[in-house]
């Protein structure tokens, strides 16, 4: 289960991916919960806003900042993930704009132990249907940006 969840997380997220270099293999990981928000879940009633809507145009934090955060957070390996560039998306929620930005796994191979041992899986996108749609806009995003990076 993930500790008490840092500051840093009130209005940003992170998806995190593993990208196969050589396949092109493309998962996700999931929560326990279903989320593929990490480390909390949007919340309820969410949408993701358009690119051009200009409410992500503003960088609050750095995603460097925030995948250290999460390897603290989740007790990863210093250099296991890495910030991808090319993603930042808006998400309106009740309780104001959150940002959610890319955490790549730097793997030869998915880290499905290890995601596991958390209570997490790695799905790819067909698996993650029926996510709500807030999630499935960002997950169809992320997937785009990583097939066309």
């Amino acid at each position: 289960m993930i500790p008490a969840i840092p500051a840093e997380f009130d209005r940003h997220r992170l998806l995190l991916l593993y990208k196969g270099d050589i396949s092109a293999l493309t998962l996700f990981a999931q929560q326990a919960n279903g989320s593929v928000c990490f480390p909390q879940p949007l919340p309820a009633l969410s949408a993701a806003l358009d690119d051009d809507s200009g409410a992500a145009a503003t960088l609050t934090i750095h995603p460097a900042t925030l995948v250290k955060a999460i390897t603290k957070l989740m007790g990863f390996e210093a250099d296991l993930l890495q910030a991808e560039a090319g993603y930042r998306q808006a998400v309106d929620t009740p309780g104001g704009i959150v940002t959610v930005y890319i955490a790549r796994f730097k793997l030869l191979d998915p880290p499905h132990r290890l995601l596991q041992s958390l209570d997490c899986r790695l799905r790819t996108l067909p698996e993650l249907r029926g996510r709500p749609p807030a999630e499935m806009d960002l997950l169809r995003r992320a997937y785009e940006t990583m097939m066309e990076g």
